[in-house]
């Protein structure tokens, strides 16, 4: 089953665990996705496109407790 869930800036960095802007640099600097989905010119992605690129960026160290 997939989560077609839209998560913003804020759900991606809780979900990583680091700062809204951190995750807004990402994006300025390509290391986030393309969005699934683009709302008033704001970005969205399904929550299952951002756990699979949380799973396989650098840096992640396989954490147990997510």
């Amino acid at each position: 089953m997939t989560d077609r869930r839209l998560w913003s800036y804020k759900e991606i960095a809780a979900h990583i665990r680091v700062q809204t802007d951190t995750v807004r640099s990402y994006r300025k600097h390509g290391l986030l996705p393309p969005p699934d989905h683009v709302e008033a010119k704001k970005p969205y992605w399904y929550a299952d496109t951002v756990r699979a690129w949380a799973a396989a960026r650098p840096g992640n160290r396989g954490r147990k407790d997510v």
